[in-house]
């Protein structure tokens, strides 16, 4: 048999899901298959406990004393978003908690005695600055003052923008200070902003677990005419003409104009740019030094263990119904910079000890090797060391543009009047 759509994705991702349901929203006729029996791909949420077993290989089972294999969703990819978790960041052996407000500021131990008035200064500053109002721009040139030169403008040392740029800018890269300070200065912004939205926490995490997601999105494509078909292989993508025609798959062929798939649908069609470590560790404790924190995100700046990359932790519990009662879920994450990637992340390890059980992915970080115009055929980048979905929500805009032709506006996108 043979049906036409106008897109094909492969894959249920949370990527290729959220542009299934915009396209679909659009009306499109979209097909979307996935030759896996469960959502989510690489960002799905295992359950039961047993099936994170069986797919790390372990030898032995779960220990009875993790509870009922049924209770646990555990994220293979965790992320937050920035919008019930603390923030910490890590400095000289030990964890801190991140000031957030002007209060914070006041009593954190993060901060010398002077730095706390010029830091709260400084967060003033920057909730009130606005690009087009030189009036809140205080004698700073936003277009040429560096983040480096504005935490000198406002007399703040290097262990101060460390955290700041770190720890709530969420920038991993030192080359950002010395970049233009507006950058820095809207993720501060917007850290602060979730901050006080929610007041425990920046940060937004689903119950059951990230593979939620894609799942409700994926419902939405549906209610919008979306076509969905999971466990079922890809036998062939058809070309024709240098362009994508169509996919084949058990015996039957599906034609469209255009696709989106993840790498591992074209794995000739990418390249590796980098690798990550990620160390999901079973635990019955919480984080030391964490106020005995149900969930938590810690930044290890690169600084601190003498690397180019930071180190992130993210902790989740049995109170986001991802884990038996009294079980946390911590994952060590980071970009790869020697051949002993394990040895990269102990320090990180040492924080959550002891650790009842560990399961490590190593995987490669690719990105497509050509942007789709030729071949209609569009790719995901593979999910990277961040914990936030930032650069997720840039790859979706620019594989939109490169779709349609046109910008996508989040704003615009209605998402808020649909059941997810």
């Amino acid at each position: 048999t043979m049906q036409e759509y106008d897109i094909i994705v492969l894959g249920t991702g949370l990527k290729e899901c959220i542009l299934s349901s915009i396209l679909s929203m659009h009306g499109k006729r979209v097909l979307h298959i996935d030759k896996n029996p469960y959502f989510g791909g690489e960002i799905a949420s295992i359950t039961p406990l047993e099936q994170l077993y069986k797919r790390f290989k372990c030898p032995n089972p779960p220990s009875p004393s993790m509870g009922r294999g049924k209770d646990w969703n555990v994220d293979l990819i965790p992320k937050f978003f920035l919008c019930s978790s603390v923030n910490y960041v890590y400095r000289a052996g030990r964890v801190h908690t991140v000031p957030a407000t002007e209060e914070d500021a006041l009593h954190s131990d993060l901060l010398g005695m002077f730095d706390k008035r010029r830091f709260r200064k400084l967060l003033h500053f920057i909730l009130n600055f606005e690009v087009g109002d030189h009036r809140t721009h205080q004698d700073i040139n936003p277009k040429e003052t560096t983040t480096r030169d504005l935490f000198k403008h406002f007399d703040l040392g290097p262990e101060v923008m460390e955290f700041a740029v770190h720890a709530m800018a969420l920038q991993h890269s030192e080359d950002s200070l010395d970049q233009p300070c507006t950058e820095s200065i809207k993720r501060i912004r917007v850290y602060l902003e979730s901050m006080a939205r929610v007041k425990s926490s920046p940060y937004l995490y689903p119950v059951n677990g990230l593979g939620e997601l894609p799942q409700g999105f994926a419902r939405l494509s549906a209610e919008h005419g979306g076509t969905y078909m999971v466990n079922r292989l890809v036998d062939e993508i058809v070309i024709e003409d240098g362009k994508v025609a169509g996919v084949k798959s058990q015996g039957d062929l599906f034609r469209c104009q255009q696709l989106i798939c993840g790498a591992s649908y074209v794995p000739h069609s990418v390249k590796r740019v980098g690798r990550v470590i990620r160390v999901i560790c079973i635990l019955n404790h919480p984080i030391k030094h964490t106020q005995e924190a149900s969930s938590c995100h810690i930044i290890i700046p690169q600084a601190q263990l003498h690397r180019k990359s930071d180190v992130s932790i993210s902790m989740v519990s049995c109170t986001h119904n991802v884990a038996s009662e009294g079980m946390y879920i911590a994952t060590v994450i980071t970009t790869i910079e020697t051949s002993n990637p394990e040895r990269e992340v102990q320090p990180a390890l040492e924080l959550l000890q002891p650790i009842l059980q560990k399961f490590v992915s190593i995987k490669n970080l690719v990105v497509p090797s050509e942007d789709g115009a030729k071949s209609q055929i569009f790719v995901t980048r593979s999910y990277d060391a961040t914990t936030d979905f930032e650069t997720e929500f840039e790859d979706i805009k620019d594989m939109y543009h490169r779709i349609t032709g046109t910008e996508f506006c989040f704003a615009e996108a209605r998402f808020e009047e649909c059941d997810l």
